[in-house]
């Protein structure tokens, strides 16, 4: 994809596959141009999800667009802290803290996640089942 653009397709940008599910960040400062924030689609399989990780000096927030699964943040203290989620729930997820997302249910679950400042993406490709299919040329319109 060329030039910067204010909307973006799935199709036009890199996914990032891992064992666990697909990531399609369609918000960054190389696509976009966004300085204060990323944001993408997160799709994980029924009984999958990504293990407790954090974010070095970056907030998240998720918002179950469908499904329905766990999720964890851990409190200032260190101590996990489990929720029910499904379509509608919003999670904040502070600063570097800890947490996971796994789907419990029997359908795909499908998150929209933003992290502030943009760059926790980044990190995703030193995991070690990361792969990446590159975007999509799809005719104009």
């Amino acid at each position: 994809m060329s030039g910067k653009h204010f909307v973006i397709e799935t199709h036009e940008v890199e996914t990032m596959l891992f064992d666990w599910g697909r990531i399609v960040m369609t918000c960054t400062p190389e696509v976009t141009g966004s300085a204060g924030f990323s944001a993408g689609i997160v799709e994980m399989q029924p009984g999958q999800g990504h293990d407790r990780h954090n974010h070095p000096g970056a907030e998240e927030l998720i918002y179950v667009i469908s499904g329905e699964g766990e999720q964890m943040v851990e409190d200032a203290s260190g101590n996990p802290i489990v929720y029910t989620v499904a379509s509608g729930s919003t999670i904040y997820v502070p600063e570097s803290r800890y947490h996971y997302t796994v789907n419990t249910g029997k359908e795909p679950m499908k998150v929209f996640v933003v992290y502030s400042p943009p760059g926790s993406e980044k990190e995703l490709r030193q995991l070690p089942d990361f792969r990446s299919v590159p975007p999509v040329q799809q005719p104009k319109r």
